[in-house]
Parts: structure tokens; C-alpha cells; sequence
């Protein structure tokens, strides 16, 4: 898996908790250990998950010694398992790389509470994160709802403290994306995106009709955390608004799930199960977006992240039609924009030999030049702002998808906003109830709106005691 869903995601929990329990055993998290990373003062190591990265990260390198004469090795391991059970080793031997890309807002506290990367608070000052854009720019400190978070004894991120900082930006962007095959879609005569929710309905019933086999929509619903975050919750935030939204998981039975409001979106949701791809069920995120790319189904659900994977799988960005997941037509927020969230970042190894050197090349990364050339080479949206020279710089399918970011406070899907569920919230379980409305198809509305009301009123009477 390649990316996390948000600060909550199961492989980013799984990973930092995994990091978290075996370096809270590592004498570098009880005494501050050696140095690592590279003894050289004119030269860095860095490691990444993002295989995709790496000719970015290098060609960025080549550019940083020309000006600073430090080298930088760029090392990729993967996938996200690998990576993990890498950094654990190095943990242990006191053999940390000088930077290490992360998991944003989530993995990077994981490895600040166990003492492996550098608090950087005192070091990014606003000529620093002012490079990056508004939504992202304190990403990686400790606000104080993480901070909240991390008082369980049990919490991933226990002994962080508010205000610490333990990574920047490098990547953003959002899921909820929806992605068609242009050519599948030019057969089934659809030649622009939906205006809305409806129209997606129809143009899907389009491709299936003219290939019921490959003509339906993949999505890695073996996680079954992406039909929640990356379908039901954005449609949701469409038909409902703000407000009406975010009271599905309150304490108000008029507003759960089981309530009008609830059953009206678990129906809109449920209007999708004759469209999906065969057997998608089973297939991960990964495996979801190689059937799109091979032409094994004619639509994908996903995320901004996504296009680099289709790239690497052989798909062409231009052969890609890309939009926000639409809102339905008669809807409160029938134009819903997707809020960006900081998708990676960069830490620096607490044992790094040159820290100053190590942040210098993180500075380098967010110059605005440096990032754009990154956007080209790895396909993804660097955190920096570009501006007006965003479009041409990413290409028109990535920008397109940058398009969904645009909107008002009001009108936007804002995953990294959870402060409205209750303590203790697990997705994933909540997740598991849902599949059995759509895709499994083993559960009314009805039924799963009575079943996911329970659930979360039992999360607020645990949080109540």
C-alpha cells in the first residue's frame, strides 16, 4: 500500500505502531544512542518507501551538490512492510539514514515519541514553511488535538509534546479522486467529467452496458476503510453539508446514521453496487489501480497519489480523465471540493551526524524551482506552492485533479478534520459494517444505518465513562 488515507489510515497506524513498539525497546530511544547517517560532512543519506520518488529525489540531489557541494544518496525500500522492518533494523544497530521520508502527521510522531527523529520546531521558521501550501504548512507538529491524541498510554505517538515538530511536507494531495479510462469512456460515448452524482450514475450504467465485464469501477475495497473515507464520506459531506454531515457520528439519534439523514446517504452510496468491478472486493489499493491500468475496468477511485502508480503500470496521464468525487445534484454542496492534506514528509534522524545539512536539503526540496521539477519527474503535487504556474508545471490530468481543491471553508471536504467523532473512533470497524451494504451486498440501508449508529454510540459511551 502506498499511501495512507488520511492521519487514521490502517497501514500508517500498523506501521507506526510496529516502529513504536520496537524502537521503544532500542537503547537509541532511551539514552539518544550514536550518530548515523553519514559520517562525511559533504555528504547525506536519505531512505524512501516511494519507489516512484527516487529519479525525482536524485535528479534533485544532482541539482543540490552543484550548489552546496554535499552529496546526497537517495535509497528506496519498499513496499511500505519493507520499509518499516528496514528503519526497525537500522533502529536497533544505530544505522538511521540522516532523512527518512514518512507517513505525514502520523508515522513521523510515531518516531519522534520513541526518540528517533529530531524535533525541528526551532529550526522552520515562517521563510521555511511560508514555501508551502496554506493547508500543509504546519504539518508534522504537534497541535494540540495530536496532541490529545497521544495522551493514551497505548496511543502510537505517547510523549510527544505540543508544539514539537517533527517533519515538513513534501507531497500532497487528496483522495476522492475519480479517474476514467478516456478511451473506454469515448466508446460508451462520455467525453467530459459528471456534473454531479447523478450523472456519474449514468455514465457508469454507459460502460458497463457497452462492457459488462471490464466497463465497472475498481476500488481496493479488500481495505474496506476506502469505501468509507474515499466514497461514502465525501458523498455524504455532498448531499448533507457541513454541519449534518459531521452529526452522523455525534450523539444525536435524530442525526445518526439510523436517522433520515443517514438512511438518504446510505442509499445514495448503495446506488453503486451494480457498477463495480468484478470481484473488486478483493483486491487492494495497488492491485485495484493495476485493473484500471490495464484496462480491466473502465473507472478507479482513488487519490491525487494515484497517477504515478497508473504511470509505473504503463498508463498514460493523458489517457485519464480525473475529477473530485461529484456531489449529487440536488445536494446541499452539490460542487464539493476536496481539502489537501500532506500526504509525506521529511524527518530528520535524531542520531543524523549533520543535522544542519540534513534540513538544508529539506529547505532545498520546498525552493518552488526545485519542487516543480520534482512534480514533473516523480508525477505527484509537491507541498510547495506553485501558484499560477501550477497547471503547466504537473501536467493536465494532475492538475485537473488539483482542480477539486479549490473551494470555500463551507464547501469543502476536509478529511483532516475528525474533531466530531468520537474519542476512540475506529474506522476500520466502522468500515467493516459498510462493506456489507455495498459491495458485499448482505445488508439494507436500513440495517447498516442501525448497525453503524450502534457501533458509534458505543464509542461515545466508552469515551463517556
Amino acid at each position: 500500500m502506498r499511501t495512507p488515507f488520511a492521519r487514521f489510515t490502517p497501514k500508517t497506524r500498523f506501521a507506526a505502531v510496529t516502529v513504536a513498539t520496537v524502537l521503544s525497546l532500542s537503547p537509541l530511544a532511551a539514552c539518544g544512542g550514536g550518530s548515523s547517517g553519514s559520517g562525511d560532512a559533504k555528504s547525506l543519506t536519505m531512505w524512501t518507501f516511494k519507489q516512484s520518488h527516487v529519479a525525482a529525489l536524485k535528479n534533485a540531489a544532482a541539482q543540490f551538490k552543484k550548489q552546496t557541494g554535499i552529496t546526497v544518496t537517495v535509497q528506496a525500500y519498499g513496499p511500505d512492510d519493507a520499509y518499516t522492518t528496514k528503519v526497525q533494523a537500522a533502529a536497533k544497530t544505530h544505522d538511521l539514514p540522516d532523512v527518512l521520508e514518512v507517513h505525514s502527521d502520523g508515522e513521523d510522531f510515531a518516531l519522534g515519541a520513541t526518540g528517533i527523529a529530531r524535533d525541528l520546531a526551532k529550526d522552520v521558521g515562517a521563510d521555511w514553511s511560508g514555501l508551502y501550501q496554506k493547508g500543509v504548512q504546519t504539518s508534522g507538529t504537534v497541535t494540540p488535538a495530536h496532541y490529545k491524541e497521544s495522551i493514551p498510554s497505548d496511543s502510537k505517538s505517547h510523549g510527544v509534546k505540543e508544539g514539537q515538530r517533527f517533519s515538513v511536507p513534501l507531497t500532497s494531495g487528496t483522495f476522492g479522486i475519480v479517474m476514467g479510462n478516456k478511451k473506454m469512456l469515448a466508446a460508451a460515448g462520455i467525453t467530459k467529467p459528471p456534473a454531479s452524482y447523478e450523472e456519474f450514475l449514468t455514465d457508469l450504467k454507459a460502460t458497463t452496458g457497452k462492457d459488462p465485464k471490464n466497463g465497472g469501477v475498481s476500488l481496493g475495497l479488500k481495505v474496506k476503510a476506502t469505501g468509507l473515507t474515499w466514497g461514502l464520506q465525501p458523498l455524504a459531506f455532498g448531499e448533507l453539508g457541513k454541519e449534518k454531515y459531521q452529526a452522523l457520528w455525534g450523539q444525536d439519534a435524530s442525526a445518526d446514521f439510523a436517522s433520515p439523514d443517514g438512511q438518504k446517504v446510505l442509499g445514495l452510496y448503495s446506488q453503486m453496487q451494480p457498477y463495480w468491478m468484478p470481484g473488486t472486493q478483493t483486491l487492494d489499493i495497488d492491485a485495484a489501480d493495476q485493473a484500471f491500468a490495464q484496462g480491466k475496468s473502465a473507472w478507479d477511485i482513488g487519490g491525487t497519489f494515484t497517477l504515478a502508480f497508473l504511470q509505473q503500470n504503463g498508463m498514460n496521464p493523458e489517457d485519464v480523465m480525473a475529477f473530485g468525487f461529484p456531489g449529487p445534484q440536488g445536494g446541499a454542496v452539490p460542487k464539493p471540493a476536496l481539502a489537501p492534506l500532506a500526504l509525506t514528509g521529511l524527518t530528520v534522524s535524531a542520531t543524523s551526524s549533520h543535522p544542519e545539512n540534513a534540513e538544508k536539503w529539506m529547505k532545498f526540496l520546498a525552493q518552488p524551482a526545485v519542487a516543480s521539477q520534482f512534480a514533473k519527474d516523480a508525477t505527484e503535487v509537491p507541498s510547495t506552492e506553485l501558484g499560477a504556474d501550477a497547471a503547466s508545471v504537473m501536467g493536465a490530468t494532475l492538475a485537473d485533479m488539483t482542480k477539486a481543491f479549490e473551494g470555500s471553508p463551507e464547501n469543502t471536504y476536509d478529511p483532516n478534520v475528525n474533531d466530531f467523532r468520537p474519542p476512540g473512533y475506529d474506522q476500520d470497524s466502522m468500515a467493516e459494517i459498510l462493506a456489507d451494504l455495498t459491495p458485499l451486498k448482505q445488508k439494507s440501508p436500513e440495517a447498516t444505518g442501525k448497525a453503524l449508529a450502534k457501533l458509534n454510540n458505543n464509542f461515545w459511551a466508552t469515551a463517556n465513562k
